[in-house]
């Protein structure tokens, strides 16, 4: 995938533009198993600031860099510092467009990781696991049973 294709759609966004990338530890299920699984995904500049407040997170790092070191030879390529296990997060191209206008937006977030410093320093917990191949079914018995009087002014 080329810049220019990836970037189509965002003629507001440029190689030069600053972005972060998380390396996140999230899990899938496989038959009976809940397998981890390594995804490199962007930050946006909101959820950055949240997590360098300590929050808990699934984030173990991340990376500071412009649109443009994501190509190499036009072809999107996951960054040398991450895993060579890791893999891109759903939807990544749509979700870097989203996470690099939030840069844009508030370029006081860019000094948090200077470009090409990895940041590690996040309050890693897997507690609440992210799981990406859940799918939700919503039935009846979901529904919160209410006093019989809520709808009514007494």
């Amino acid at each position: 995938m080329s810049t220019a294709t990836a970037l189509a759609n965002a003629p507001d966004v440029t190689p030069e533009d600053y972005v972060v990338l998380g390396l996140a530890v999230c899990f899938i299920r496989e038959d009976d198993e809940i397998v981890p699984l390594q995804v490199v995904e962007p930050i946006p500049s909101s959820a950055l600031e949240a997590l360098l407040k300590g929050i808990p997170t699934s984030y173990k790092s991340a990376y500071a860099l412009t649109v443009g070191d994501l190509f190499e030879d036009d072809t999107l390529q996951i960054p040398e510092v991450f895993p060579s296990e890791c893999q891109f997060g759903h939807d990544f191209v749509e979700r870097l467009i989203a996470s690099v206008r939030t840069y844009q937006k508030r370029p006081e977030a860019c000094k948090h990781i200077a470009i090409g410093a990895t940041f590690e320093g996040f309050n890693h917990n897997l507690d609440r696991k992210r799981l990406l191949n859940i799918e939700r079914v919503i039935t009846t018995e979901d529904n919160v049973k209410q006093h019989r009087y809520t709808h009514e002014v007494l």
